[in-house]
């Protein structure tokens, strides 16, 4: 079975596959291979073409781990981490964290109402809880968790969160000797670093592949009208269909990220090789937490302006004799809400955030994802051909609106 057409597009994952390379090729030229082309960095042109326009728009904020009380449970079974290592040792190395994390790994063969998917998901919890894209269980009826040992469980859905494309299914623990990955912390993260993500691309269960931190805080655009995943980890490690919800782990065995989708080719319309995305684990540290405990999202963790706007186009400037020719036109504004408190209006165009330029809606996003509630923020805008300047104080995006 493969991934329902949900993943590249939509988000769709592809790349081309990449074994564990090391074998025979000395240091430097294993150094040299890691090195990234210039094709592989040209990718905001490919993902960032998103519509945000129309819908609410938020950021984004990490929160310490144990913010909502409800720690994740590794237990004594938690894969082991690694302290440190020199170059030399790197291949021994990446066996090693290999060894040590893949049984945290798991297969997902999901039965929908309209068609079958394939998956992975990665095991969180002692007490059965495993992390996955929603995109993966989405409108699931049956879906079955296939171990490390070749063991097999029936999961259930325990809550999903739509807007980071995280779902958390449970599986009865009693019975099965699970070993729990690590969560590391991803603010640390340092693009260059060495990462390996394991998943079950193709349907070809416990694959495994590595690559580097390409870049960080990505703001991608999943496919889904209007919907972006912030601040997502970008890597070259291969990620094709069935790695999606699987893991990437950094040199220590340290679970960093959920590989979710791959950049696609806007003239090819084909997957981008080597531009691969991940949820960062901080994101998962803060949303699981809420899905264990409560069945859903309480907490979004991302600043609010509250307020609908779609991008200001040419007809419109002309017409509302405006002094600029882009920007984001306020089309509602919610009653009580941050903009409402600040003064601002519909039918205003915002032209700048701070110091950042808004050219539409997407880039007003953008502005907004690095920000978290209660921050005040400088708007400028026009109202008619008159420039105003407002502070905004950022409310928090309500959990239904995700």
């Amino acid at each position: 079975m493969m991934n329902e057409p949900h993943e590249i597009h939509e988000p769709q994952m592809a790349a081309e596959p990449a074994a564990l390379d090391g074998q025979s090729r000395p240091p430097a030229q294993r150094r040299h291979s890691r090195q990234l082309s210039a094709g592989t960095l040209v990718i905001c042109a490919l993902l960032l073409a998103t519509v945000f326009g129309g819908g609410m728009l938020a950021g984004w904020q990490f929160v310490a781990r144990g913010a909502l009380g409800t720690d994740l449970q590794p237990g004594p079974n938690a894969a082991p981490t690694i302290k440190s290592s020199t170059e030399d040792e790197l291949e021994a190395l990446r066996e090693q964290i290999v060894a040590n994390v893949r049984p945290t790994v798991v297969q997902l063969n999901v039965k929908g109402l309209l068609s079958n998917s394939l998956g992975s998901g990665v095991i969180i919890d002692q007490r059965g809880y495993i992390i996955t894209n929603n995109h993966v269980v989405k409108n699931s009826e049956h879906i079955q968790v296939v171990f490390f040992n070749g063991q097999t469980a029936t999961a259930s859905l325990t809550g999903v969160a739509p807007a980071d494309d995280l779902a958390v299914i449970h599986v009865d623990p009693s019975r099965l000797n699970l070993s729990v990955a690590t969560l590391g912390d991803s603010s640390r993260l340092r693009v260059g670093q060495d990462v390996v993500a394991i998943g079950n691309p193709l349907g070809i269960t416990q694959t495994v592949t590595s690559g580097i931190v390409s870049a960080l805080g990505r703001n991608i655009a999943t496919g889904e009208v209007g919907q972006i995943l912030p601040g997502t980890i970008q890597t070259d490690a291969a990620i094709n269909p069935g790695n999606s919800g699987g893991a990437l782990f950094d040199m220590h065995g340290n679970l960093i990220g959920i590989p979710t989708l791959t950049a696609l080719d806007p003239e090819f319309k084909t997957p981008a090789t080597g531009v691969g995305f991940a949820i960062p684990s901080n994101r998962v540290q803060f949303i699981a937490p809420q899905i264990i405990k409560s069945g859903k999202v309480t907490r979004t963790g991302r600043a609010a302006l509250e307020v609908q706007v779609v991008d200001l186009d040419l007809i419109t400037a002309q017409k509302n004799h405006l002094p600029v020719k882009q920007g984001a036109l306020v089309v509602s504004v919610t009653a009580g809400g941050a903009a409402n408190l600040a003064g601002i209006k519909s039918s205003d165009v915002i032209v700048q955030v701070d110091d950042r330029q808004i050219t539409g809606s997407l880039s007003l996003g953008d502005a907004l994802i690095a920000r978290n509630p209660g921050d005040t923020v400088k708007i400028k805008l026009y109202r008619g051909s008159k420039p105003m300047t407002f502070e905004v104080k950022l409310s928090e995006l309500p959990a239904g609106n995700t």
